[in-house]
């Protein structure tokens, strides 16, 4: 945990600055996010205005560098924000991230104007690294190469008051050729179970229902503390927290899935009928030049046991297309695993080259026309069979977790959205009485797309619960304070839908 020298000293009530953080990437940097949040509140700073059009007094880019682009998207926008700056004496702009784990001073070279970096180690440290640039008159530039504190310990403002991120772990052992993540996260570091328990029990008393386990690889928890069964115990150990509701995880790798994880998944109420699976690939030779440690078969077979176990179980994956040298018949090997899997849904990516990453420099690098092409076929096979496991649901009574802004059209439509216990988006008809985020709602499925489910007749019950009641106490708070007012340590918050954000250092 930072020292009190370490915090920057509370900001003058009369002179309040603002505070704006843009997230790029994986549920890692989305979780950061909210403890940048809860560092810059705690050190007096106040949310900016999401209606304003004026910039925040301090604009805080929390990077990504898992892509090609990542970096000339980064520039673009510290382009464009230079003017805004250069006219606004005090306006303030930090770095963070992976990118800056990655590149360090390039960033200040390339944008003169920034005045904080900071990497993924060091994140408690962005409110004495501003106030130190402010006092200095000059960039600030203060990388770790290794983990200073567990990020859990840092103040936190969580987004949402009914479902929360819990971090487990962070950094990882695997050395996948495409990803750069263990350079910029570091080799994997366990929390204490004891810990994370105390933490989701504390959220449960603040109204939270629903908790996403987090990890870069999430099943691999125990590796760190010794204990190749850490993770399954600590799902059933979940179960025993009265007023937790939902369990998820994200994301685990089919090398650590085991079949104690499979039973706790099973035999424990409270932990959802849902997986994130990542793929990858469905070819045994581009897998192996992936340095991914299973095989199809392993694969399919982890796929068949949860089904067996947890029959209405909803399996999600992740999948890139056009890996070097990958053949026309390793992308049919792909095709065939996602035929038998019968993904609920694909986060499908076409492959780009991650600078710093082994396979950036393999031979066999594919044209995009091709690369193209694959995709679009794959995308087509997974549209359809989305639709098909979709259907299936149609007529079925689900309980349903009313969610917060998941419904672009429910206004329109006079809808509400949800979330069902496998994670399958829900928007049904809203109720006559009062229905709020965290309550949940019993509906009969009537339609199916394949994105989504409708609810097209009435509600079959509405149970008001506690985390529908900490979400109108904070609506009231929030009606009746400023923007940005910290909720304190741990606090209530939401993920995005899993796997909401992929594509980046989550994906394993």
């Amino acid at each position: 945990m930072t020292s009190s020298s370490d915090r920057s000293p509370a900001v003058d009530v009369l002179s309040t600055r603002t505070y704006e953080i843009r997230t790029y990437g994986c549920q890692m940097n989305v979780h950061d996010s909210e403890r940048l949040a809860g560092l810059l509140e705690d050190a007096g700073y106040v949310r900016a205005p999401e209606d304003s059009d004026s910039e925040a007094d301090v604009v805080v880019f929390n990077t990504c560098a898992v892509r090609e682009n990542a970096d000339n998207k980064l520039y673009g926008n510290l382009g464009h924000l230079a003017p805004k700056k250069a006219s606004r004496p005090g306006m303030q702009i930090a770095v963070g991230g992976c990118l800056a784990q990655k590149d360090r001073d390039t960033i200040v070279k390339r944008a003169p104007w920034v005045d904080v970096v900071f990497g993924t180690h060091n994140i408690g440290k962005l409110p004495v690294l501003l106030e130190r640039a402010r006092v200095q008159e000059e960039a600030q530039v203060e990388i770790a190469e290794s983990l200073e504190a567990f990020p859990s310990t840092l103040p936190t403002r969580r987004e949402s008051a009914y479902a929360a991120w819990v971090s487990i772990s962070v950094g990882c052992n695997n050395t996948c050729t495409f990803c750069i993540v263990p350079a910029l996260r570091g080799k994997e570091k366990d929390r204490r179970p004891g810990d994370i328990l105390a933490e989701i029990e504390a959220l449960v008393a603040e109204g939270v229902s629903e908790v996403t386990l987090l990890g870069q690889n999430v099943n691999a928890y125990g590796s760190d503390i010794g204990d190749r069964e850490a993770f399954s115990k600590l799902l059933r150990a979940c179960g025993t927290i009265d007023g937790l509701e939902r369990v998820r995880f994200t994301s685990p790798h089919p090398r650590d899935f085991t079949d104690d994880v499979i039973a706790a998944m099973a035999e424990t109420p409270n932990v959802m009928p849902q997986l994130h699976m990542p793929l990858q690939s469905g070819s045994d030779p581009v897998l192996k030049a992936m340095r991914r440690s299973y095989r199809q078969e392993r694969f399919l077979g982890i796929i068949e046991k949860v089904r067996a176990a947890i029959p209405h179980a909803a399996i999600s994956t992740d999948i890139i297309v056009g890996f070097p040298g990958e053949t026309e018949e390793d992308f049919q090997q792909t095709l065939h695993v996602v035929r038998e899997a019968r993904f609920a849904q694909a986060f499908t990516f076409q492959y780009s080259k991650r600078p710093g990453t082994p396979a950036a420099d393999m031979d066999g690098q594919i044209p995009k026309k091709v690369v193209q092409e694959r995709y679009e076929r794959l995308v087509a096979l997974q549209e359809e069979i989305s639709w098909e496991e979709n259907k299936k649901q149609v007529g079925r009574t689900l309980e349903l977790m009313v969610a917060e802004g998941e419904g672009r059209k429910d206004d329109t439509t006079h809808r509400l959205s949800g979330r069902a216990p496998d994670n399958r988006l829900v928007h049904f008809t809203k109720p006559g009485q009062e229905v709020r985020p965290g309550d949940v709602v019993t509906v009969e499925v009537t339609y199916a797309a394949p994105h989504h489910l409708l609810a097209e007749g009435p509600a079959l019950g509405v149970r008001r619960t506690r985390a529908g009641d900490a979400w109108e106490k904070r609506a009231a708070e929030k009606a009746a304070k400023p923007a940005g007012v910290l909720l304190g340590l741990p606090k209530v918050g939401v993920p995005e839908p899993l796997p909401a954000v992929t594509g980046g250092c989550a994906v394993d």
